[in-house]
């Protein structure tokens, strides 16, 4: 009955691979306009083709407003986190949901063979936990009024 927590790179084939970056020589206020455009709260900073950071919502808030800075004139390398936190595509989402919690980050570059194949969020690790909670719930309804269980049931529902 207890289903195991889905592996990233399952995750990854039903969310998808695609990643949103900016190099570190582009300026704030260009990485400001993909984010905007693409609805997303972070981009990976790559430069020939190495990750070698991210730059999010919460790095313009602290790093550039309160210190008065300008987003035109400043390169994202100047105000990006550099030491990012990446996970295996075969973590587990409760293994990216533990070291986001301890370590305070909202987003996980997910690397293969120091290549960057996707990029999960807090709110991918939440929907992902919502589903297997989900999952339970029906698991142990099901037990208790004494229904069939059938192979297909081993497994929390794919979203």
């Amino acid at each position: 009955m207890g289903a195991r927590m889905k592996s990233i790179r399952q995750m990854l084939e039903i969310k998808g691979t695609r990643v949103f970056s900016i190099t570190s020589d582009s300026s704030v206020y260009d990485a400001l306009l993909v984010m905007a455009e693409m609805g997303v709260g972070a981009l990976l900073v790559i430069d020939n083709d190495k990750l070698v950071g991210i730059f999010s919502e919460r790095d313009y808030a602290r790093k550039m407003i309160l210190k008065g800075k300008t987003s035109k004139n400043t390169p994202v390398k100047d105000i990006m986190t550099s030491d990012v936190i990446t996970v295996s595509i075969d973590h587990t989402a409760q293994d990216c949901m533990n070291l986001m919690t301890d370590k305070r980050v909202r987003h996980l570059p997910i690397m293969e063979k120091d290549k960057v194949v996707g990029l999960l969020s807090i709110g991918d690790m939440v929907k992902e936990t919502i589903a297997q909670q989900e999952f339970l719930i029906n698991q142990l309804t099901r037990y208790i009024r004494g229904d069939e269980f059938s192979p297909t049931d081993s497994a929390p529902p794919k979203h």
